[in-house]
């Protein structure tokens, strides 16, 4: 019996549908085709901006003590001041371990975060709080080096205000990334985390 060529596809299309299983299953068995990934995130990196005394700091001032880093704005509705409240009562829980941790808070509004305003809005969470700003250049470079997203919108009456991405970064004392938090992980939480760490 004499197949036609149309005849032919079902059997050419099955053939096909096997070596293509087999060669799937030998790019498995061999590794080929995947993407091994290694080493750890790269979060965080040098600096240098100015404080909420006027004064010039960079990453190097806070090498030697952990760091609790929070990228926000002063003008920022609920969630800066909610994780900037629950970094003061994770301070709180520590007691004296406390003194090995700084808190920083840096602006991703640095047109309206001037120090003087800096000043004031981080003595509300604690005297151990550093408020830093700098030139929008200085403050992209600084955010693209911890992975933070910030980005300005519209308000109403021509104001705006900014979405930002809003994780702790906890660094150690060698500036190097140790762990992020988020205000869902709660004072307690990252408090016994921390003292483990100290």
């Amino acid at each position: 019996m004499i197949r036609t060529p149309e005849a032919l596809i079902p059997y050419i299309l099955l053939i096909a549908m096997v070596l293509g299983g087999l060669a799937w299953n030998l790019g498995d068995q061999t590794g080929a085709g995947q993407v091994f990934t290694s080493g750890e995130a790269s979060i965080g990196g040098p600096f240098t901006l100015t404080d909420q005394n006027g004064a010039t700091r960079t990453d190097k001032d806070f090498h030697g003590r952990w760091t609790l880093v929070y990228f926000g704005y002063t003008r920022c509705p609920d969630v800066c001041p909610l994780t900037l409240e629950m970094i003061g009562d994770t301070l709180t829980r520590l007691g004296p371990k406390a003194n090995k941790i700084t808190p920083v808070f840096i602006t991703v509004d640095p047109a309206r975060d001037t120090p003087p305003v800096l000043k004031q809005y981080v003595a509300a969470f604690g005297k151990s709080f550093v408020g830093l700003t700098g030139t929008q250049q200085q403050i992209d470079r600084v955010a693209k080096e911890y992975r933070v997203y910030a980005k300005k919108h519209p308000l109403p009456g021509g104001d705006y205000g900014m979405d930002h991405s809003s994780e702790i970064y906890l660094m150690d004392p060698n500036g190097n990334f140790a762990m992020d938090y988020n205000t869902e992980d709660g004072p307690d939480k990252v408090a016994a985390d921390l003292a483990k760490r100290l």
